[in-house]
């Protein structure tokens, strides 16, 4: 199956090519803050261009290390305006728009479209708890008649430990055969290796990300497409290896263990604070610990176990 085939032009019709699936490894970019609590773009754009850099094929921006829900609509729209502004292509850019309400989820889904965005990453309306798969099919249709615009594709965002929804297997392949090249793929960020499994094997050629880069051997194997891991922040680099040989029979498992040991150590200390403590040690520059409230930074006994056990692990 080809999820990502345009439809031919109609005589007369210019001929709207949708992107190139996304494949590889594509960090969600964390964003710094000012002591007042806006985007240090700067910083920012500093951060983006040197994860690119380094091996990312894009990014995830947007997204939940970026902190993307606590800034509002506008702050959203100017992130992703002014990166392309900075010089990032938006060709490597998928952003997050996911939103609550199928008003916001479609003016922010149907500006990242007209920046030329690889594709964006859209997590169920996460408000309400217990709705149905119609339900959500529904939000998600209605997403996509508003938008109107074939250049479209849309990457479902799968964490239900933040949205206590979940895109079943089921919905994800209603949706792949009534929305043909728009819907093309997801990032799981659930940790249930059956259920990202269950995808990999029931739809070849869905895009299928896992979160972390202790799945990404075995996620590989099975054909995923790459990987959005909050970790990539930090060592994207050595992420970035393992995917480019993860058919070496001699030096892939190795490999493995070494990224896996770095996303074990951050684990226990929270995904956000923990990459921007990260980046704070290495950059040099304290404000890169800021989050927004109600996100806290580490304090400075956690800070120094955090950076402990990244470095014994080989971070």
């Amino acid at each position: 199956m080809n999820v990502n085939a345009p439809a031919a032009a109609k005589p007369g019709e210019t001929k709207t090519v949708r992107p190139e699936l996304a494949t590889g490894i594509w960090p969600p970019a964390a964003t710094p803050f000012r002591a007042d609590l806006t985007i240090d773009f700067d910083r920012y754009f500093t951060h983006c261009k040197k994860l690119l850099a380094e091996g990312a094929h894009g990014l995830a921006v947007l997204g939940t290390t970026s902190e993307a829900l606590s800034l509002d609509l506008g702050e959203r729209e100017l992130v992703l305006e002014r990166l392309i502004k900075a010089g990032v292509p938006a060709s490597q850019l998928l952003p997050g728009t996911g939103a609550a309400s199928i008003g916001d989820a479609v003016r922010l889904t149907r500006h990242a479209v007209s920046q030329g965005v690889r594709g964006v990453l859209l997590l169920p309306p996460f408000y309400y708890k217990g709705v149905s798969d119609a339900g959500l099919y529904a939000f998600v249709a209605e997403v996509i008649r508003r938008v109107n615009d074939k250049r479209l594709a849309l990457y479902l965002y799968n964490f239900p430990q933040m949205t206590a929804i979940q895109w079943s297997p089921d919905l994800v392949g209603l949706l792949m055969q009534d929305f043909p090249g728009t819907v093309v793929g997801l990032k799981d960020s659930s940790g249930d290796v059956d259920y990202m499994n269950t995808l990999l094997d029931s739809y070849p050629g869905f895009a299928v990300f896992p979160s972390s880069e202790s799945l990404l051997l075995d996620a590989m194997r099975r054909g995923a497409a790459g990987c959005i891991s909050a970790t990539a922040n930090t060592h994207v680099g050595n992420i970035r290896n393992l995917y480019d040989n993860w058919e070496d029979s001699v030096n892939a498992e190795n490999m493995h263990h070494a990224c896996s040991a770095v996303r074990a150590a951050v684990a226990p200390f929270g995904w956000i604070p923990a990459v921007k403590a990260i980046l704070a040690a290495r950059e040099g520059t304290p404000d890169w610990s800021r989050t927004r409230p109600p996100l806290e930074a580490l304090d400075t006994t956690r800070k120094a176990q955090l950076l402990s056990a990244v470095a014994a692990a080989g971070g």
